[in-house]
């Protein structure tokens, strides 16, 4: 595994920060009706790609996910500002901005989506890493999904089948506890959700998911067992969001205080105050980074504001790939 250092901490902190902060800008643009249709936010699980990308190799490595997307290409390299303009529906964004919130995707830097079919994603993740072993890539595949996906039965097929063919792929559990509202409690008679890889004889292990740096230290063994060829692994990386499942969720199956304990748990602040007690940096110095932060987080709206819509063509193009398609009005596209 990559080594763990004090810049590495200082890194993860604004990074984790940013995030935060773009999520909490996106919260305010949907309730101004800027961001239309579904939204959700990634508050709280935020260490989850700060320990994925540490332990990944960022030259090659993959990651697919469920419809909580707007962070994690982020953190691949994907342009926060492109991210932005997606979520605005503007022609700049990374899917043109016709994908939206649910669907941001980005070719160049592995990341392949955002799908808003639950467990739609985990059988494509296996796709794309039994592509990788066929044409001897050495690439690795993060899957990721929600608690709520693992009942689905697709999963089960793609894990039999990832283990049978010994595929490069590291299945994640982003386990926040309620899938969109019903606890894991009320949903399963196996509460421990990474037993169910064990019975495919996949390697599988709870982990702390307010703590990157144990999610870096699963991730990378996970990884390196999939690189070396030996398959699948599954973790259950436990952790919790801040706001509701989406920004219509009125959160009545669980309590405001629950909530705050788990802020209590704030990765971020976890992390602020490692920092702080180690002396690596002084209190100012992080005030700094978070002040930065928001500026940044500013100039992605600017950007988006400033640019343009799709025009009406345009979406055509990106439906339609034979030019002279017969049902296509020409005369409602040029109007």
């Amino acid at each position: 595994m990559k080594e763990i250092t004090m810049e590495t901490y200082i890194k993860w902190f604004r990074d984790m920060s940013f995030w935060r902060k773009f999520e909490d800008k996106c919260r305010s643009l949907y309730l101004n009706q800027k961001i239309r249709g579904f939204l959700h936010l990634y508050n709280g699980q935020e260490a989850i790609p700060a320990g994925l990308t540490h332990a990944m190799d960022m030259s090659k490595d993959k990651i697919i996910t469920a419809y909580r997307c707007h962070i994690l290409p982020i953190s691949m390299g994907v342009d926060p500002k492109k991210v932005m303009a997606e979520l605005l529906g503007k022609k700049t964004g990374t899917s043109l901005g016709m994908g939206g919130s649910m669907h941001i995707f980005s070719k160049k830097h592995r990341f392949y989506g955002g799908h808003g079919i639950v467990g739609g994603q985990i059988p494509l993740g296996a796709g794309i890493a039994f592509a990788d072993k066929y044409f001897n890539r050495e690439s690795v595949t993060i899957t990721i999904m929600g608690d709520g996906a693992v009942r689905q039965g697709s999963l089960h097929e793609t894990f039999n089948m990832a283990m049978i063919w010994k595929l490069p792929v590291v299945f994640i559990c982003e386990n926040n506890k309620y899938a969109m509202g019903t606890s894991v409690k009320r949903s399963t008679n196996i509460e421990e959700i990474y037993k169910i890889g064990l019975s495919y004889g996949m390697p599988s292990y709870p982990v702390d998911g307010m703590n990157p740096e144990k999610i870096a230290q699963a991730a990378s063994t996970a990884i390196e067992r999939a690189r070396k060829g030996d398959g699948a692994s599954f973790l259950d990386i436990k952790t919790y969001r801040y706001r509701g499942h989406s920004m219509s969720d009125a959160e009545s199956y669980r309590s405001k205080k629950e909530v705050f304990l788990y802020k209590q748990k704030d990765p971020i602040l976890k992390l602020k105050n490692i920092i702080l007690k180690n002396k690596w940096e002084p209190e100012e110095n992080l005030n700094f980074i978070e002040n930065e932060v928001k500026k940044e987080v500013e100039s992605c709206v600017e950007f988006a504001n400033k640019s343009d819509y799709p025009s009406l063509e345009e979406m055509y193009n990106v439906v339609y790939n034979e030019k002279n398609y017969p049902f296509l009005d020409k005369e409602v596209i040029s109007s």
